[in-house]
């Protein structure tokens, strides 16, 4: 019983009303600083860097106060130059905060060098599917009189003869000499 008027005498429910107000001013003064803080409210939109090289978003970037980090230079978009951005996380147009860092991949500036497939004496065709499955681009096309028709008679680079097992960079354009059917007239 005297635990029951304790609970409703003046001085516990002083005790309680003091008690609820600290709590509430507590929780008060700590959103205003969670709100300062935490910048709240306070959105960054995120520039689109694709195509661009990575100092001149990093600028861009700079001016938004936001940060760069590079994910990725292993894909190759022929899109894009080398050395550009060619993927971006988060996308253009977001809302960020302040310092969010963005994720950027870059198209690489060089590739790797690969050995020049043996393709003489083999069918456009064959040529064609060989070439693009080690990495490179079939270019011009020339014909010069030879018995074997849509036959692969030279393989060029930069107007120069490559020979078999040369190495050149990955998606590298080979221009492809090719017989026309007609026999070689002496």
């Amino acid at each position: 019983m005297n635990f029951l008027r304790f609970l409703f005498s003046k001085v516990f429910l002083k005790q309680l009303t003091l008690a609820a107000s600290a709590v509430s001013v507590l929780v008060f003064l700590s959103l205003l600083w969670l709100n300062s803080y935490t910048n709240h409210g306070d959105f960054e939109t995120v520039p689109n860097l694709l195509g661009k090289s990575y100092e001149v978003a990093q600028i861009e970037l700079k001016a938004k106060r936001l940060n760069s980090v590079i994910q990725d230079t292993t894909n190759y978009n022929p899109k894009y130059p080398k050395g550009a951005i060619i993927e971006q996380n988060p996308l253009a147009g977001s809302q960020v905060k302040e310092a969010r860092k963005i994720y950027v991949s870059l198209n690489p500036i060089g590739y790797r060098r690969i050995p020049v497939p043996n393709v003489v004496r083999k069918t456009f065709r064959q040529a064609k599917s060989t070439l693009e499955a080690a990495g490179f681009f079939v270019g011009e096309l020339s014909y010069e009189d030879d018995l074997g028709k849509e036959e692969v008679l030279e393989l060029r680079f930069n107007d120069q003869t490559v020979s078999i097992g040369t190495k050149l960079e990955k998606t590298s354009r080979i221009d492809l000499v090719l017989g026309n059917g007609n026999p070689k007239t002496n």
